[in-house]
């Protein structure tokens, strides 16, 4: 009995140890993380819609909290106004989630432009929903009070060859956005007025 007991004392020991341990380097990491997500993850995806913003969009962001979680919106600057934000929501693709950061014009409620972030989709079939310029131009304009559909269901987003699924993700994906950027509208616009 003495020995079970030791035994546990050793392994609670030796969990909690672990845990702090754990916790500790996430608490340290947590910041150079965030840092490569952006770099490497979503600035070359940010730095292909608001192409042509006079101001840096990623050092140039803020943050809403909605509900349980905080949703990142990344400011572009244009003709000195700042007037676009852009921000990542997620789909559901053939493979998993797909990440899209999606554009919104705050004086027009249109689609800036889009850009697939993360996929795990095929490789040459959905996959191309991230490389295909020509998939995600279709969006440009589109009035986010729009039904984002690809054309198989109503809608007029011509789907990939190959990837109605995937297609559908991403079109699911910037429905999501819209309904977000709508929702927070308001605090968005006070966001954007208050000085940097």
């Amino acid at each position: 009995m003495r020995e079970m007991i030791r035994l546990f004392v050793v392994v609670t020991l030796f969990s909690a140890v672990a845990g702090g341990l754990l916790a500790f380097v996430q608490n340290k990491t947590e910041a150079q993380i965030e840092l490569q997500q952006l770099t490497f993850v979503k600035g070359p995806a940010i730095d292909q819609i608001l192409k042509g913003a006079s101001n840096k969009p990623l050092d140039d962001r803020f943050k809403i909290k909605e509900d349980d979680h905080e949703i990142t919106f990344f400011v572009g600057e244009f003709d000195g106004k700042r007037n676009t934000v852009a921000f990542e929501v997620f789909g559901k693709g053939f493979g998993g989630d797909i990440g899209v950061m999606v554009a919104i014009n705050v004086d027009d409620d249109k689609i800036a432009g889009i850009a697939v972030t993360t996929n795990s989709e095929t490789p040459g079939m959905g996959s191309r929903a991230k490389t295909d310029p020509s998939f995600s131009a279709q969006f440009k304009g589109m009035p986010v009070k729009d039904s984002f559909k690809v054309k198989a269901d109503g809608g007029d987003v011509d789907a990939l060859s190959g990837a109605t699924i995937t297609s559908r993700g991403v079109c699911g994906a910037v429905t999501d956005a819209a309904k977000i950027y709508m929702r927070l509208k308001d605090q968005i616009i006070k966001k954007l007025k208050t000085p940097k």
